[in-house]
Formats: structure tokens, C-alpha cells, sequence
């Protein structure tokens, strides 16, 4: 599982919720130079001593019970370098053997079709090679799949599927499908400012497929999401307030 790097940092926020709600453990580093370098203080941290441990641009992180391995990025894409990126992140997903790639991801609330305004705001899309299986299981949980656009109104009646502020989005996508590995795209129609009611619904919607955490009795929006820990990280998530001093 990761995140893409799009509008409201939704999947990257999502991607934080499962790994503090799991307690997941960083297994390694994702090293790659398409990524803005940066480094900072435990996203995660629960006490005072491993507060201090530094986390970077791209890490690893496992739950070997559940069979699940998360990337988080944390930094925007150096200009031109999605591609080498996806194909990096391929090659490496080849090599480790995933049973399947889920990527989490948003796009412009504001660019949606008529098709899209209505109902849900949550959406997916599943690669040739597991479109049957877990088909079947979006079908039964009455998920919609993200409805395709003409390409050229009015030219042609060629259709395909466009996510505006989706970041590597769709690319990673048609490479998938390309290669023939199994990706499932978990996305949210959002807009930009406090997108954490958004990571949480995405989370949400990813839960109600995979069973990551307990299940909760009541269907309140409210309670569903509360199942999820929220990282100590997010406290700075505004930034950290004026200075009193300022007054």
C-alpha cells in the first residue's frame, strides 16, 4: 500500500492513519532521487525517547500478521521525475513478490463530471488482473468505479479516465496495467484545506474492503472513525501556533 501525492495529501494522510492505528513497524527506506529530500523528527511518536528518531522522504513500514507493507512519502516529486519513480516502484514491487499494490489518492472536487456529482465521493479503479476478483468484491460492497470521460468531445467516442490533481495517479496506473500487476486505486474527490475528515473517510473506505481494524457496531460516521489513532504528528498538522510573545 502507499499513497499518491495529490490534492489535500489525502492518501498520505490516510497512509498515516494505518500505520499509527496498527502500531506498524519501519522495516527499511524507500531510496530514490525523484523525491524532494527532507528529514524530520518520529511522525509516530508516543514517548519522550523515540521522539527523537528521524524519519525521511520515503520509508517502509510492515505488520507481518495482516501481510501488509505500507510506503509513506512524505515530499513532492522533483519536476520530470514521476516516471522514473513508477518505474523504480514497479521493479521493486516485481521483486518482492505483492500479492497486489493498493494505492491511495484524491482528486479536484471542483473537476468532476456530471456523472461524478452525484452520490458518493469516494471512488476506484482495479488493473485487468484483478478485476475479477476483487470486482466481485466492490460489486458486493456496492463501491462505484471511477467513471471514464470522452477524451475529444465531439471528435471521437475514445473514453478514458482523467485524475485531475492525482499526482502519479493515473501514470502508475496504466503502468500497472501495462506490466500486468495487480493495482487497486482507492481515490476521494476532495479540495484543498483542513483534509483530515477526508483521510478519514478514505481510510474508512479502505477498511470496509481489507478488515484492517475491528469492525464498530454503529454505521455513524463518527463512531467509524473513531477506530482510527490519530499520529502525534498531526498536532503540528497547521503548524504550531503563534508565539505569545507576538501579543
Amino acid at each position: 500500500m502507499q499513497p499518491a501525492v495529490s490534492v489535500g495529501n489525502v492518501g498520505q494522510l490516510a497512509v498515516d492513519l494505518v500505520i499509527s492505528t496498527l502500531g506498524m513497524s519501519k522495516v527499511g527506506y524507500f531510496y530514490t532521487d525523484c523525491l524532494v529530500p527532507m528529514v524530520g523528527n518520529n511522525p509516530y511518536a508516543t514517548t519522550e525517547e523515540n521522539a527523537t528518531e528521524l524519519c525521511i522522504n520515503a520509508e517502509v513500514y510492515a505488520v507481518p500478521s495482516k501481510q501488509l507493507a505500507v510506503l509513506q512519502i512524505r515530499s513532492p516529486f522533483i519536476k520530470n521525475k514521476y516516471r522514473p519513480f513508477c518505474q523504480t516502484l514497479l521493479s521493486w514491487v516485481k521483486s518482492c513478490g505483492f500479492a497486489k499494490v493498493v494505492l491511495l489518492s484524491s482528486s479536484h472536487a471542483y473537476q468532476r463530471n456530471d456523472q461524478q456529482l452525484c452520490g458518493t465521493s469516494l471512488r476506484y479503479l482495479l488493473s485487468p488482473a484483478v478485476e475479477k476478483t476483487v470486482g466481485d468484491q466492490m460489486q458486493r460492497l456496492n463501491r462505484r468505479e471511477l467513471e471514464q470521460i470522452v477524451t475529444f468531445p465531439g471528435v471521437n467516442d475514445d473514453k478514458t479516465f482523467q485524475v485531475p490533481g492525482g499526482g502519479i495517479t493515473r501514470l502508475l496506473f496504466t503502468e500497472s496495467c501495462s506490466k500486468g500487476i495487480p493495482i487497486i486505486v482507492l481515490l476521494k474527490f476532495c479540495s484543498e484545506g483542513d483534509n483530515i475528515p477526508d483521510a478519514l473517510a478514505l481510510s474508512d473506505y479502505l477498511n470496509e474492503w481489507l478488515q484492517l481494524t475491528a469492525n464498530q457496531e454503529s454505521s455513524c460516521s463518527l463512531a467509524k472513525s473513531s477506530r482510527w489513532k490519530i499520529p502525534s504528528s498531526w498536532k503540528l498538522l497547521f503548524g504550531s501556533g503563534l508565539p505569545p510573545t507576538l501579543f
